[in-house]
């Protein structure tokens, strides 16, 4: 395959709020992003809370009916038509391991229930190779598929999470921070498995995450948004070393640095103001109200992302 697995284009969800007793007005969760991922590759995606990120995850699997744009996988355009075949290939791991598994259902009822959706499995026999097959690739025992899910830790809830999305072999995953809900050291071990996984399988992912340090290491891009819209992409070296866009460089400013000395002289760059409200948009560009380097254009047109070099794309006219 020479083109993107999957492509974005102009993704746009907005949520009709009610303003009065016949009135509303469109709350811009997401207003018009657009990137590409392609096979085996992990593009991150970083913003600070309420930005829109996981927004940009559901609406791209039409787990919300996007409000326009469109979304294409290796080369097909997905409808409310197509998306059933395709969730075979696209799946989701959700943020929370303690409210997206059915406290009802054994482990073997949550992994298997893909597996009769799509009629994967012919035999019970093979329904149950199969999960004991998944429950081994994220380093469970096949003894748990008897269990229910309050009976296990969150790192483990987070793998039972893991091999629900791969029982149907999908070539695209949206982690929607998978490992936030996680202490520490548990964190490393889901973080590796999506590494092993991906090697293994060969599995493209977009990497939802507030911590730059673990969405650094994942991915191979990452993309910045900021109250819906992508404000800065590059490769992830390229990113960390030399930011362009003033957001992306106070968010990195905030990375903690393990070194003292380093630390002590570095200076840290604080964001004036709020964050505006979706409902009450500002015009121009969307950061100009918090940004220092802000001037009459930005508050007249908002800037559209440009090629910097090496693929590194900004949007930011003073920049």
């Amino acid at each position: 395959m020479t083109g993107p697995l999957v492509e974005v284009k102009d993704l746009k969800m907005h949520f009709p709020i009610r303003t009065g007793m016949f009135s509303t007005k469109p709350l811009k969760a997401v207003d018009g992003v657009s990137f590409s991922i392609r096979e085996g590759e992990t593009l991150g995606l970083v913003g600070e809370s309420g930005c829109g990120k996981t927004t940009v995850g559901r609406a791209l699997l039409h787990l919300y009916k996007p409000t326009a744009g469109e979304v294409w996988y290796d080369g097909t355009l997905i409808t409310e038509k197509n998306i059933r075949e395709y969730r075979k290939y696209m799946q989701i791991v959700f943020q929370d391991p303690y409210s997206s598994l059915n406290p009802r259902m054994t482990v073997s009822d949550i992994i298997g229930e893909p597996l009769d959706v799509h009629h994967l499995c012919k035999t019970k026999r093979e329904r149950s190779e199969r999960i004991a097959e998944l429950l081994d690739l994220v380093g469970l025992n096949s003894e748990h598929a008897c269990r229910y899910a309050h009976e296990f830790s969150g790192g483990q809830r987070q793998r039972i999470g893991i091999a629900r999305a791969l029982a149907i072999d999908p070539k695209f995953i949206v982690c929607d921070e998978p490992v936030s809900a996680l202490d520490v050291s548990i964190q490393a071990q889901i973080i590796n498995t999506f590494e092993d996984l991906q090697k293994k399988l060969n599995i493209a992912y977009l990497f939802i995450a507030h911590d730059l340090l673990v969405v650094h290491h994942m991915s191979q891009r990452i993309a910045v948004m900021y109250l819906g819209k992508i404000v800065e992409t590059a490769d992830a070296d390229e990113l960390n070393k030399s930011p362009i866009h003033p957001y992306t460089v106070s968010l990195l400013s905030a990375v903690p640095v393990p070194d003292p000395d380093i630390a002590r002289t570095r200076q840290r760059i604080v964001l004036e103001g709020d964050v505006p409200s979706p409902l009450n948009m500002p015009s121009g560009c969307p950061f100009r109200t918090r940004c220092r380097y802000a001037t009459e254009q930005c508050a007249a047109e908002c800037p559209q992302l440009t090629d910097r070099g090496n693929g590194h794309m900004v949007a930011c006219w003073n920049k």
